[in-house]
């Protein structure tokens, strides 16, 4: 059977929807347990899951079973899935997973970054300090995302940046939104990076990002203690 062009595209277009559903699942359930709404010992409802999402049962469990590679989940056997300790140390180490990647990227982005990039880095920072200026946290957050993309494809090394992506999105994107808009420590350790990357400093590149990513880890522990994550608990570990 002959397929015509336009049939070609919807037929692409829907595999594609059909390969984000299941990530689109995984990010309702890592904000769910991230909230507190989903609890360490909580067995999901694949049903309830799909009901929130607008899905069918099979994204769901396919979402379900990533999130269980990523160990925010446990399958039990006949008895469904199972939500996972979260605790302030795997906050510490996805912060510093992250810290080492990035550093990583930054060292390689100081030995090849043109004189163009260090202009839009200098661009962003001057956007980012007039958005500061009005206190719009979404465009904050935006020009904070956009500051590190630079910074990462101007490290052009593809597969290690997709490695930070995977480590990134352990967390939800609001996270990260709410770290960019921490404008007082923002405006101070980006213009630093971008002096070191402008200098072609690899060492001091990878030591201001490490730091830069690792001092977040804090704050989003914070955040989550003030949603409750951790409220069952006597003590912090």
């Amino acid at each position: 059977m002959k397929v015509s062009g336009v049939e070609a595209v919807v037929a692409i277009q829907a595999n594609r929807r059909r390969q984000q559903l299941p990530e689109e699942v995984a990010s309702y359930v890592r904000e769910q347990i991230m909230s507190g709404a989903f609890r360490p010992g909580d067995f999901l409802r694949i049903d309830r899951i799909a009901e929130a999402v607008g899905v069918s049962n099979t994204p769901v469990r396919e979402g379900l079973v990533a999130l269980a590679s990523e160990g925010f989940i446990q399958a039990v056997p006949r008895r469904g899935f199972v939500v996972s300790p979260f605790t302030r140390q795997d906050v510490r180490d996805l912060f510093w997973a992250q810290g080492k990647l990035a550093g990583e990227l930054a060292a390689r982005a100081a030995k090849k970054i043109t004189p163009e990039r260090v202009a839009r880095l200098d661009s962003i920072i001057e956007q980012h300090d007039a958005a500061a200026a009005t206190g719009d946290r979404d465009l904050i957050a935006y020009l904070g995302h956009s500051f590190h993309r630079e910074i990462n494809l101007a490290a052009d090394s593809p597969r290690l940046a997709h490695l930070l992506a995977a480590v990134v999105k352990h967390l939800p994107n609001r996270f990260y939104a709410s770290l960019e808009s921490q404008v007082e420590a923002t405006s101070k350790q980006h213009p630093a990076l971008v002096e070191a990357l402008r200098e072609h400093n690899t060492r001091k590149a990878r030591t201001l990002m490490e730091e830069h990513i690792s001092d977040s880890a804090a704050h989003v522990i914070d955040m989550l203690e003030a949603q409750g994550l951790w409220a069952d608990e006597a003590n912090g570990d």
